[in-house]
């Protein structure tokens, strides 16, 4: 049985002043099978297209963030899944952000989460 979804593209912006961007990864929540994962994807090709100095280390460190987050450590710690997908995709002016959130219907979220993350990311 397909139930729905909501995801957001994990994108990249190395300059805010320039708004570029490069999509990096995919966060999905599915109430109904209680799941909230990231998976991501840093070309670093990419992103030294649109900012040749970008620290690609720090920008590793702060998408291995958005994992730990799904998995409820840190701050997240006490946050239920909803929650904490909310947190992930609240607009903020940083390096990484969430892309706007759509839906869909899945029967198993890990497997569409994959499927988005080759579809919008690779």
């Amino acid at each position: 049985m397909r139930v729905p979804y909501e995801y957001a593209v994990i994108q990249a912006v190395p300059r805010i002043e320039r708004g570029e961007l490069i999509n990096v990864g995919v966060v999905l929540y599915s109430q109904a099978k209680d799941f909230l994962a990231a998976r991501t994807h840093l070309h670093e090709n990419r992103l030294r297209a649109l900012d040749p100095n970008a620290d690609v280390a720090a920008l590793r460190t702060a998408l291995s963030s958005w994992d730990a987050t799904c998995k409820g450590a840190g701050a997240a710690a006490d946050m239920r899944p909803g929650e904490r997908f909310r947190w992930l995709v609240a607009p903020r002016s940083t390096v990484l952000r969430a892309g706007p959130v759509h839906m869909g219907l899945a029967a198993d979220p890990s497997a569409e989460l994959d499927r988005l993350v080759v579809l919008l990311v690779h």
